[in-house]
């Protein structure tokens, strides 16, 4: 049985039956159109097939249409409406099991490819590839998510439609997103503790592990510290074997590092990578520092470079365990 996905608000009217929906909202103006959702079949009434017909066919209406393409709009939706539905659809996607995602992710970059075949003038193409770029791999997007970008950065590696001068740049980018994939075990490896006393990733026994990857002095970093030490009971949580947190630096200053280390809370692990193996890009891609992922009490990843507040919700909805 599929476990809840939870709608956002703006995607929830597409969702009910139609004779639940709120009334339409006015018209765009003339030169553009209004985001079009699929119509769902009456024939679908249990929530779950409607979801999964919803999400099938998510873009089906948006790639039919036509209109201005450019940095005001993509078929004639208004730029910022598109960024926003990718953004939607991303967490709706990110609540799914990763392969029912994941084709998904490989039928959307379908339809921009079947979609700029279509009209080979048209810049569908690259204003889509920006966008789901930049919300799925850039490591200040709040939807990040290698494991949905990979399908789509498979397809623009090998894509007709690809600039060549950015062809190398997408095939670097998908070996880095296959690296420590969802659902995987963790790649092992072993840190130095501020005595000197070497430890290893896999060694660590908990319910839960976060390895944490930070900086000494990084103001994001801190931020995350206190987001997870505001979390009602964590410190029990710590203390009874159901979550441990690893935290490892993985740069070169450890004269920097010693000084900073009595600052992290001493329930935690805290060391620093003495070989250089994490940031080598060979185990884990820390594209940018903090990345946070989340394992499980057999070191499979459930989290990957992941945003902060997920992370706290994970917890806040185990509080428990």
């Amino acid at each position: 049985m599929k476990g809840r996905v939870l709608i956002p608000l703006m995607l929830l009217a597409a969702l009910l039956p139609a004779g639940c929906r709120r009334a339409a909202q006015a018209p765009a103006a003339p030169q553009f159109r209004a985001f079009p959702y699929p119509e769902i079949p009456a024939v679908y009434v249990d929530a779950a097939e409607r979801q999964d017909w919803f999400l099938d066919h998510f873009w089906d209406p948006f790639f039919a249409g036509d209109g201005p393409c450019d940095t005001s709009a993509v078929l004639g939706v208004p730029h910022h409406e598109v960024e926003m539905q990718v953004a939607s659809y991303v967490q709706l996607l990110q609540q799914l099991p990763l392969p029912d995602a994941q084709r998904r992710m490989r039928h959307f970059f379908s339809q921009v490819e079947q979609r700029q075949a279509a009209d080979t003038a048209s810049r569908v193409f690259l204003q889509m590839e920006e966008i789901v770029s930049r919300y799925l791999y850039d490591p200040n997007s709040p939807v990040r998510d290698e494991d949905l970008y990979l399908p789509y950065v498979e397809g623009l590696a090998l894509s007709r439609f690809t600039r060549d001068d950015a062809r190398p740049g997408y095939e670097y980018q998908r070996r880095m997103c296959a690296l420590a994939p969802v659902g995987s075990v963790a790649p092992d490896f072993r840190f130095t503790d501020a005595r000197g006393r070497s430890r290893r990733l896999h060694d660590v026994k908990a319910g839960a592990t976060l390895l944490f990857f930070s900086n000494p002095g990084c103001h994001a970093c801190k931020e995350i510290i206190d987001a997870l030490q505001a979390v009602p009971g964590i410190e029990e949580r710590i203390r009874r074997g159901g979550f441990a947190v690893v935290n490892v630096y993985i740069d070169e200053d450890l004269a920097a590092w010693r000084a900073y280390e009595p600052n992290y809370p001493r329930s935690w692990l805290c060391g620093y990578d003495p070989d250089g193996l994490v940031r080598s890009d060979r185990i884990y891609n820390v594209r940018a520092i903090p990345s946070l992922y989340l394992l499980d009490a057999d070191k499979r990843i459930l989290m990957k470079d992941a945003p902060v507040e997920r992370v706290v919700s994970w917890l806040q909805n185990r509080q428990n365990q």
